[in-house]
């Protein structure tokens, strides 16, 4: 094996090691363009995904330039998909299927580039690896043996990604579906749950929670009420007060959506069950059903709670109107340190203008 050989050999063993304990769909398609970058001694490189429901390419891996979305059978690389070949180019700009839009928008002066097409295993194309601007003289035939070899490994990287991506999409679909059928029963409307998921989301950014654990509670928020399944509708649905007995019954459905939540293995649901079981915690130990207090109340609890109260007293129900803005704050004033975390409240107001976009963003349509 020559010197050469050996270099994009371990190029590409070191990128192995990097991309295998990723899980982010994002992460995995910038270390593939870190890689081909690296392989072609390239000044850029973009990995491309096929699109095929909506008859385009896109790319969230491109050095310098925000996300685009083509038509399918567009520019260079379109073209490459299409006719399942690889490309070199090494004069661009006089190529007629070269798209200059990107360039000027960029800044940026494309003068070659290779584009090679990735196949999963049933020989369907899945996207493309194009590197741009050889840092030194042409692209030539090496060049396209050693970032074939990457595509290969690639191919199967990026379809295993794109069917993780699509397994975490169904997942939150369904989690999302679940929690709009729980508030559809309860004469709630759907924006409900997006609300909470966004609010919560602010407030785990703000708080300095990871992206992980913000992106876990993003879409375990909403289904916080989830219990309310096995609350008969006459007191879920009653318009006035409930008595002393009603209420009992009403405070089971932490105890149930933490039953249903909990035995699952996946972490998303289990988060899902403490934000199920600890939301009417209150910081002061006076909330229920345990009457944890402080910090004894996970944090997802904590954030939840904060966004599910701004929401609902903005919200028309049917037993109350909305409450004006003016009222809602002086609320969460008076309840830091007694219902609510004092520091999430805090971050509330400092993200108010944040909260107010996303509640006209997911309106009400009766509101």
């Amino acid at each position: 094996m020559n010197n050469n050989a050996e270099k994009i050999v371990e190029i590409i063993f070191e990128y192995i090691t990097k991309i295998q304990p990723l899980r982010e769909y994002e992460e995995i398609l910038m270390e593939l363009s870190y890689m081909g970058r690296s392989l072609a001694n390239a000044d850029r490189c973009t990995v491309w995904v096929v699109d095929t429901k909506n008859s385009e390419i896109w790319s969230k891996v491109s050095h310098g330039i925000d996300t685009i979305h083509i038509p399918m059978s567009s520019g260079i690389v379109g073209q490459a998909i299409e006719n399942k070949t690889q490309m070199i180019i090494n004069d661009v700009q006089k190529n007629e299927n070269f798209n200059a839009e990107v360039d000027k928008k960029s800044g940026y002066e494309t003068r070659n580039m290779m584009v090679i097409p990735m196949f999963n295993r049933h020989n369907v194309i899945i996207g493309a690896f194009q590197v741009i601007n050889k840092k030194e003289g042409d692209f030539n035939d090496a060049d396209l043996k050693y970032l074939m070899l990457a595509a290969s490994y690639s191919a199967e990287t990026l379809d295993a990604a794109i069917l993780a991506d699509e397994n975490d999409q169904t997942q939150k679909e369904m989690i999302f579906l679940m929690s709009e059928a729980v508030e559809k029963r309860s004469k709630e409307t759907g924006n409900h749950i997006k609300r909470v998921a966004a609010y919560s989301r602010i407030l785990s950014t703000a708080y300095g929670l990871s992206e992980e654990e913000t992106y876990t509670l993003e879409f375990a928020s909403p289904m916080h009420d989830i219990g309310k399944i096995g609350i008969p509708d006459a007191i879920l649905n009653k318009p006035g007060k409930h008595t002393v007995e009603e209420f009992e019954i009403m405070k089971t459905h932490a105890l149930l959506g933490y039953e249903i939540l909990s035995a699952s293995p996946r972490g998303m649901l289990k988060a899902a069950a403490i934000v199920a079981y600890e939301h009417h915690e209150r910081y002061n130990g006076k909330g229920y059903p345990l009457g944890l207090k402080g910090e004894e109340i996970h944090i997802y609890g904590r954030i939840t709670a904060v966004a599910d109260v701004f929401d609902a007293l903005g919200s028309d129900r049917c037993y109350k109107k909305a409450w004006p803005l003016e009222k809602i704050l002086e609320l969460f004033k008076e309840e830091r340190g007694e219902h609510f975390d004092p520091i999430l409240v805090d971050l509330l107001m400092e993200n108010l203008d944040t909260f107010l976009e996303i509640r006209d963003k997911f309106k009400d349509s009766i509101q």
